[in-house]
């Protein structure tokens, strides 16, 4: 695992999304800080809705084995998520759902034990998305994941970024640079950590 390597996504299958739109700007902010970004889109990782029945048959979906090895493969995630009735899109719980079943001889929800995690949104809304990111936290937090204690919601989408496709805010700019660097440096002390030798004096 690369420990400054970030796996962006957004919960969105939308083409024009304003989430898709958020955590492209977001994954260029972690490559400024001397990290690496990898954003995928979950389109290219259409999995059906999860059934104990259909993995008891068939196993563990390739797609959710591609999305489990790329969780190993990063130490940490920004998720922008929409959302849809003051929670988070059916898609992205489907996805984090597959995600924590277990391969083969692995222990449960080791994809996402000690991954560190920022999550933020948009919306045309003026909340910005953020009752949605409530649920979301609640959900990561109870499966292990270490969430960043900020979140940015950004409101009135479609009018928040600019001609480069950033933010148009300076505050709301500067809130997610922070959160981005915040997320990094996380994630590399959470790797230090689970590196250090066990003291057996």
């Amino acid at each position: 695992m690369h420990t400054s390597s970030i796996l962006c996504l957004a919960g969105s299958l939308r083409k024009d999304s304003y989430n898709k739109k958020l955590i492209d700007y977001a994954s260029r902010l972690v490559d400024e800080v001397d990290a690496k970004s990898t954003v995928i889109d979950l389109n290219d990782f259409e999995l059906p809705i999860y059934n104990e029945d259909w993995e008891t048959a068939n196993g563990l979906h390739p797609n959710a084995l591609k999305l489990k090895k790329l969780m190993a493969e990063h130490g940490g995630l920004i998720i922008a998520s929409p959302e849809y009735n003051s929670s988070i899109t059916p898609v992205l719980k489907n996805v984090i759902d597959w995600i924590s079943r277990s391969s083969p001889g692995e222990v449960g929800l080791a994809s996402y034990k000690n991954k560190v995690a920022g999550i933020i949104s948009a919306s045309p809304g003026a909340l910005g998305g953020l009752r949605g990111l409530y649920h979301l936290r609640d959900i990561l937090l109870n499966i292990g994941v270490l969430v960043y204690p900020n979140v940015v919601a950004i409101p009135k989408s479609f009018q928040a970024f600019d001609e480069n496709n950033a933010l148009a805010d300076p505050h709301l700019n500067d809130s997610l640079k922070l959160l981005v660097e915040g997320v990094v440096n996380l994630t590399r002390a959470s790797d230090r950590s689970s590196l250090a030798p066990t003291n057996l004096s």
